[in-house]
């Protein structure tokens, strides 16, 4: 792609753009995600060619992962984020715990599908290949997708509370499997009733302190996060953010994903959790962070409004 041209296509206009950073910077932030992978689309029909192919050929680094996430449906860059944590040696698993924490049941329905379309395996079984344990039951629960969406039962809160109480403030050792079974299926709403019949029957400790005191590693990160996205998902995120810039070196792969999926959603509220949290802007984050053409993009995206 060595030039840039306009073209009239339906109610969105068309832009190749040319090697210039700045200028992609600039039409990518022009549309909103919607309209960003309608202009693949139509680049693709116009000209034959994968305009996310045809960046991946001019650019590279980070500011080509944010350029391609940013022309990725939202549910198939959770998909390849998804196959990414789980490929390869290792397994990532605060990003398997982060989008499957934080989607809704339609969102993981939807990614479930594009990801037997996309790697002709179902999700779970992926997950199930490379994840073990109590953790391991933990994704498996939560790619059911199936949490309660009915109004809150609060004889049902009371019933909870407790078994969760039993299973692990009030005995030796905890019983992950039937913390798993409320966290996972419970609506949000009613796990917030939970959280606060729990604290009366633990006498002031907080879940959140029980589950850090009665488990470990993974599955605590796991339990941590529903807890987290239940009380305040925005807060969630936030933390989620600082984590990736915190420390020697900066998460790339996690701040990207976190911004660009993000960033049409709930993005003024996160920062505005930030702030709070940490006493600095995000923009001041990532500027001390991030740099170059990379650096401008994702400021572009924290400060802009579609």
């Amino acid at each position: 792609m060595t030039y840039m041209k306009k073209l009239g296509q339906g109610s969105v206009p068309f832009i190749i753009f040319g090697t210039d950073e700045a200028v992609i910077i600039e039409c990518l932030m022009k549309y909103n995600t919607e309209q960003r992978i309608k202009i693949a689309e139509t680049f693709k029909q116009a000209y034959g060619q994968d305009l996310i192919e045809e960046l991946k050929g001019e650019l590279g680094g980070d500011f080509e992962d944010v350029c391609v996430a940013m022309l990725t449906p939202p549910r198939l860059l959770d998909v390849k984020e998804l196959n990414k944590s789980i490929s390869g040696a290792g397994t990532d698993e605060s990003t398997l715990v982060e989008i499957m924490c934080s989607r809704s049941n339609e969102e993981i329905q939807e990614i479930k599908e594009l990801y037997e379309k996309e790697y002709e395996c179902s999700l779970e079984d992926a997950l199930m290949g490379d994840t073990g344990g109590y953790f391991g039951r933990l994704m498996r629960a939560l790619v059911q997708g199936g949490r309660d969406t009915d109004d809150v039962d609060y004889t049902r809160v009371e019933e909870d509370a407790q078994k969760i109480f039993d299973a692990g403030a009030a005995q030796l050792g905890t019983e992950e499997a039937e913390i798993n079974s409320i966290l996972c299926v419970r609506s949000f709403d009613h796990l917030i009733d939970v959280f606060a019949k729990y604290e009366e029957l633990s006498e002031g400790t907080s879940l959140e302190d029980a589950i850090k005191s009665e488990t470990s590693s993974d599955l605590q990160d796991g339990f941590l996060s529903i807890i987290q996205c239940a009380r305040n998902k925005q807060k969630y995120f936030a933390m989620r953010l600082n984590k990736a810039m915190k420390g020697f070196g900066t998460d790339d792969s996690d701040l990207i994903r976190l911004i660009v999926s993000r960033s049409e959603i709930d993005l003024g509220d996160i920062k505005d959790e930030f702030q709070q949290l940490y006493e600095k802007p995000l923009e001041e984050a990532v500027e001390s962070e991030c740099g170059g053409d990379y650096k401008r993009m994702l400021l572009a995206l924290v400060q802009g409004n579609h």
